[in-house]
């Protein structure tokens, strides 16, 4: 089973996502016109949100197993978040990259196409299969979001940008991304244990969980402590979001991956 017309639904949401931010980035002091682009935005995110449910309904499953239909639930997810912290704090800069990385996944997809099949292995079949896929991606989209913030603090900012506003968005998406990263853990182990007879068995991709999981603490630990300067802090921030990429799919392409219990995810 092929894409069931994706590249058709990813373009009108990339459009839709673009043209409101054209109007946005245009017609600043508007409000019937800002209204209408958010509407447009929220158009968007509804559009992707239906076509994720429209093929679990036409696989009969989760389309949650390779790394193209957790590039759906990215981009989904990615794109709330930014949209949701967009009407908080109205970082107009904040939601377009935020709807720019969620159009970049879904264009991936498009110049890498899955075909997909019905089954799934065994191990999958679990009831923890979709709560631990759920939280992490989550957890990945609010990490990233977390992680466009720092490049805009490693920026010089204008003088009518606050730093300690910057930091405490930042921080925010920090402490969230890393309470549903504990989650996924926990959801793994307790997967792990039913599939496997084990809650942990030091797979590389659990390996790259705890390393992922150790760096976003330890950058929480530099923040509540203030050991090094605020700029080695977002350096921290950047390098925790490569170890969450490496985690996420890079570890696919590790020699010691050939063994792994999660390839299912290749």
């Amino acid at each position: 089973m092929e894409w069931i017309s994706f590249p058709n639904y990813a373009i009108v949401t990339i459009t839709i996502w673009v043209v409101s931010l054209f109007l946005k980035g245009i017609f600043p002091n508007n409000k019937a016109v800002l209204k209408t682009a958010d509407i447009i935005i929220i158009g968007g995110i509804i559009l992707l949100g239906y076509y994720i449910i429209q093929l679990w309904v036409l696989l009969e499953r989760p389309p949650m197993r390779t790394l193209g239909e957790t590039r759906l639930w990215y981009s989904l997810f990615l794109s709330a978040i930014g949209f949701t912290f967009f009407l908080r704090w109205r970082y107009y800069w904040f939601l377009v990259l935020s709807i720019l990385f969620a159009s970049m996944f879904l264009l991936m997809n498009i110049i890498s196409p899955e075909n997909f099949n019905k089954t799934l292995m065994p191990a999958l079949l679990s009831p923890w299969f979709v709560p631990h896929v759920i939280v992490y991606i989550f957890a990945y989209s609010t990490l990233g979001a977390s992680s466009l913030v720092a490049l805009k603090l490693l920026i010089p900012l204008k003088k009518s940008e606050s730093t300690i506003e910057f930091e405490y968005l930042a921080d925010n998406l920090v402490y969230i991304g890393f309470a549903f990263l504990t989650m996924g853990l926990l959801f793994g182990a307790l997967w792990a244990k039913e599939a496997w007879g084990h809650y942990w068995t030091w797979d590389p991709k659990e390996t790259w969980a705890f390393l992922t999981w150790s760096v976003y603490l330890i950058y929480i630990h530099l923040r509540s402590k203030n050991v090094f300067s605020k700029r080695t802090t977002y350096w921290v921030l950047l390098l925790a979001f490569i170890v969450l990429l490496v985690c996420w799919f890079g570890v696919n392409y590790l020699p010691s991956a050939a063994n792994s219990i999660h390839t299912y995810s290749s």
